[in-house]
């Protein structure tokens, strides 16, 4: 109820009004029934453009953290996520990774939309890169529709390590600013169920990891890179070039 109330009356008047976000392809996504929206992840907004463009409720999964910190501004920091339908996960691995794959597929049980971001995180340039299989494995053991959903220019509206939006932008020879106006781009729905019962196979997780990030990036227009994301920003973070360890094979995630 919370979440409903907020989105309808509150945040999508606000986004609507303010960011004019251009949504195409809405009716690729049921009226009801379970479904798995993967998406490309280009800013933190992600999580707020896409519940306000679709109809129904999305649950996310987000970091723990969100739901832990300490002091009224935690409390409250909680009580936004959870209002905008995102669920704590525990996301460093192992264990954590399996209760999380459990915690989707409950949400899919109960008939209802799971968001993922593949990736893993955001990307550090706006390019689309290496999916990771655990959305794989859902989607199989789930049985589900694989919904693609583009996330377009969002990182132009709200640039890595932005706080607040950047509404207008100036180009080279323009007198006036233009609008960076955000898209959301829903496609066909992937149908995974010539897998089922192989998703403890490692080569059919990688096959339908990547047929679901060849659809994200057919819809979204991206540069693909053959890198984890979260490769990509140690490399950036020690100063090191992303394509310079491309072009020397070295695209495993740590």
């Amino acid at each position: 109820m919370l979440y409903l109330l907020i989105r309808q009356f509150i945040v999508a008047p606000f986004v609507k009004l303010f960011f004019r976000p251009k949504v195409t392809g809405l009716h690729h996504i049921p009226s009801e029934g379970p479904a798995l929206l993967v998406s490309n992840h280009l800013a933190f907004s992600d999580s707020i453009f896409l519940p306000v463009a679709v109809p129904r409720q999305i649950v996310f999964p987000a970091k723990s953290e969100y739901f832990t910190a300490p002091g009224i501004k935690g409390k409250l920091m909680a009580t936004f996520f959870r209002s905008i339908g995102q669920i704590p996960i525990d996301r460093s691995g192992g264990r954590a990774s399996l209760a999380a794959l459990n915690t989707g597929l409950d949400i899919l049980k109960k008939g209802q939309l799971f968001g993922i971001y593949p990736e893993g995180t955001r990307s550090p340039d706006g390019r689309l890169y290496k999916g990771k299989t655990g959305v794989a494995r859902m989607a199989i053991v789930a049985g589900v529709p694989v919904i693609p959903v583009a996330m377009i220019d969002t990182h132009k509206l709200q640039p890595p390590g932005s706080v607040l939006p950047k509404v207008w932008r100036r180009e080279p020879g323009k007198l006036f600013p233009r609008m960076n106006r955000p898209g959301v781009a829903v496609g066909e729905p992937l149908d995974f169920s010539r897998y089922e019962g192989m998703e403890r196979d490692r080569f059919v997780l990688r096959s339908v990891t990547d047929e679901i990030m060849y659809a994200l990036m057919d819809l979204s227009g991206q540069e693909y890179v053959d890198m984890y994301a979260d490769k990509a920003k140690e490399l950036l973070k020690a100063g090191e070039s992303i394509d310079d360890h491309l072009r020397l094979g070295d695209t495993k995630a740590s």
